[in-house]
Formats: C-alpha cells, sequence, structure tokens
C-alpha cells in the first residue's frame, strides 16, 4: 500500500508545487511524485497527467520521443491552471533504462519501438496506472480532467471511483526524429494524435 513519505514546497521554473514522495516504504530511493500546483483546490475538477519517467527525455532532451516537451507543457498548463502530476517511475513504458537503451540499439537496426521491445522479450507496453489512482484516492480527489493522448490512462479509470470529467489533449509537434515513433504510437496503441 502506497503511503505519503515526505512532502515539501518547491520552486520551478512553471511556479511552486508542493511535492510528495509516495511509496510502500520511506527506504524506496526510487518513489512516485507528486506534484500539486498552487492553485489546486481537491474538491473541484482537478487537472490531472499521469506522467511516467523519461531520463533520457526529460533530463538529456532526446529527441527520440516528446516526453520531455510533455511534462513542461503540463507543468505550465496545470501551474496556470490548478492541477496535479503523479510523476510514475516507469522508465521506458516499464522496462527499466538499461532495457530502453537495448531497444534503442534494436531501433538503429530498422526496428521500431514495439518490435525492439518484442525482440528483447518484453511487453510492448509494460505500464500500469494503479498506483496513480491509488494516490488520487489517498489526496481524496474525486474528478479529474485527465492531460493525455493515451486510451489507456483513460481507461484506467474505469471502475476506479474517480469521475472522468474530460481528456485534455497534450500534442507535441513532432520532429524529424520521432515522427515514425508518434505514427506507431497513434497506429499500434491507438494514441488520440491530431497533427500526426
Amino acid at each position: 500500500m502506497l503511503k505519503i513519505q515526505a512532502q515539501t514546497n518547491i520552486p520551478t521554473d512553471f511556479g511552486i508545487f508542493k511535492v510528495y514522495a509516495f511509496s510502500e516504504s520511506e527506504n524506496d530511493w526510487n518513489p512516485h511524485l507528486v506534484w500539486v500546483a498552487e492553485k489546486t483546490d481537491f474538491s473541484d475538477v482537478v487537472n490531472v497527467r499521469f506522467h511516467s519517467e523519461c531520463i533520457t527525455g526529460e533530463v538529456f532532451h532526446s529527441r527520440k520521443c516528446e516526453c520531455g516537451q510533455q511534462l513542461d507543457a503540463a507543468m505550465k498548463f496545470v501551474s496556470e491552471n490548478g492541477g496535479i502530476i503523479i510523476y510514475l517511475r516507469q522508465e521506458g513504458r516499464n522496462i527499466g533504462i538499461i532495457n530502453k537503451l537495448k531497444a534503442y540499439a534494436l531501433q538503429e537496426d530498422g526496428f521500431d519501438t514495439v518490435e525492439a521491445n518484442l525482440k528483447l522479450g518484453l511487453p510492448a507496453d509494460g505500464r500500469n496506472f494503479s498506483g496513480a489512482i491509488e494516490m488520487l484516492k489517498i489526496l481524496d480527489v474525486l474528478k479529474v480532467n485527465l492531460l493525455t493522448n493515451n486510451p489507456e490512462k483513460l481507461k484506467s479509470l474505469d471502475n476506479s471511483g474517480i469521475l472522468l470529467n474530460k481528456r485534455i489533449p497534450l500534442e507535441i509537434d513532432s520532429n524529424t526524429t520521432n515522427e515514425s515513433y508518434l505514427i506507431k504510437k497513434k497506429n499500434y496503441f491507438g494514441h488520440l494524435l491530431d497533427k500526426i
């Protein structure tokens, strides 16, 4: 069972956020993080982003994905409109950074993002959003607007007891490096991408 292990306020380029660390044990060095913008009212409909960790895109600005830009856009949006970002420690669609780099190496040999994962004996997408639901319940969030293009994130709210008020698209313009990746997300995973 997840618990709040620590909390503090952190000033960022997008404003001040209250940050909660959630894990089953206080000795967990990789807890999930919930970033709550200042204007957030938990008793109203809350803008929410489920965001899975992507060290290559967020920290090192990889152009193979749009994860870093999505995180920045989500932080800006919730800072301006109120809301929370649930930062899930699910690197590489939950295959971990080592396997993600192995999958990237296979992509250099011509495999796409899905084929590379499957060739490694891994799921195309191994993420799970039940922890995000659990954290929303701990924070007493009952109604959400979900910032996402991913239908699986929308489905994760089905029968959860948390009402989905509406989806807010979070599309980022493609570049020459990630365009084929985004096309695969749309055609294979069914992501709701109108710009591709």
